[in-house]
């Protein structure tokens, strides 16, 4: 009997649990009146203070989004700079609500550290970055030099798999914080900086005095899927960051921008009407009014729209669509269907 009665506790607990879990966060959010965010540390493009202080990039984009869908205003975001060892024990302690910080989604991530991803809103790969004048043009050519890249980071374990398969020493120059690697790199310290291409491209840009002086080797040596995580055990929470990125690359796709998103309302085309609430029950669904996405689209605008001002062909890095294109046009963004 008594194995009875501990059993059925146990099945009253974990009953009563699921929905409390389901609605902590987006309760929590609405309580404190933001979405704490945790972003690098600053990385130009992605998540990085202009000169007024406001944080500005892809990745802050995508809790703005959040914030839009959740709380009406994009603006309500409380940003957590935090850097590559901070990030997850920042999530699974509930400091911050979201994680977007260039994280790149693996299975230990989404198994092993109570956090899962909800999108991915970039793709990317390992490269590495030298000076012009090493002559080098090649990552192949690079046995015996020394290389810099942050602790903490996927790029360790990809750079030791790739040097043994290619059969290519070199010394590793690995720093926590990840300002303090590109000083180091910077000063001469290392002859080649190893990350993620678009980390890469940010730090030529705005991190090295004479950018023009750098070059970035052909050689990808990784699949880096970058996207924002959340806490494992809120399904409503991760439906609500899930859809919102689905929203921002659904308008792309559609056609529905910042500037025409008023006038879309009354477009004829139900995919355009589920998108923006004019029908359907999607907000019902995720916990949401029916204008969540409309607010997505007004306030911070379509996925294209983010990725063009912050990293694409309208920002400094100039970095082409390439995976980031819709799948229409070649790319790997494909919109699951708001219905």
């Amino acid at each position: 009997m008594r194995g009875l009665r501990i059993a059925a506790a146990v099945v009253v607990v974990l009953a009563a649990a699921v929905p409390a879990a389901r609605a902590d966060t987006l309760a929590v959010v609405k309580g404190q009146g933001a979405v704490r965010c945790g972003v690098t540390t600053g990385f130009a493009g992605f998540s990085a203070p202009d000169a007024k202080g406001d944080w500005k990039g892809l990745d802050v984009d995508m809790c703005r989004a959040v914030a839009a869908a959740a709380l009406g205003d994009a603006s309500k975001v409380k940003i957590v700079p935090l850097n590559a060892q901070q990030r997850f024990t920042a999530l699974q302690s509930g400091e911050i609500d979201l994680l977007a910080r260039n994280t790149t989604v693996t299975e230990s991530r989404d198994t092993a550290l109570g956090a899962i991803h909800a999108a991915i809103n970039f793709y990317d790969g390992q490269g590495f970055l030298v000076s012009k004048s090493l002559g080098i043009t090649s990552a192949k050519q690079l046995n015996g030099a020394t290389v810099c890249m942050q602790t903490g980071t996927s790029n360790e374990q990809n750079m030791a798999d790739w040097s043994r398969a290619n059969g290519v020493q070199y010394k590793p120059v690995v720093i926590e914080q990840f300002n303090e690697v590109v000083n180091a790199y910077a000063s001469g310290r290392c002859d080649v900086f190893t990350t993620d291409a678009s980390g890469l491209a940010s730090i030529r840009i705005a991190k090295l005095t004479k950018p023009e002086n750098y070059v970035i080797l052909p050689e990808i040596i990784s699949k880096e899927p970058l996207g924002p995580f959340v806490r494992q055990g809120d399904d409503a929470w991760l439906n609500i960051v899930k859809w919102s990125f689905q929203a921002m690359i659904n308008a792309e796709e559609l056609g529905v921008t910042s500037a025409n998103v008023d006038a879309q309302l009354k477009s004829p085309n139900p995919n355009v009407q589920r998108l923006l609430g004019v029908t359907g029950s999607a907000g019902k669904n995720l916990g949401l009014d029916e204008q969540w996405a409309y607010r997505i689209v007004k306030q911070v605008g379509n996925y294209g729209e983010s990725y063009e001002r912050n990293v694409g062909m309208g920002s400094p890095l100039q970095i082409q669509r390439g995976l980031n294109a819709l799948w229409t046009k070649g790319g790997l963004m494909y919109p699951l269907p708001i219905h």
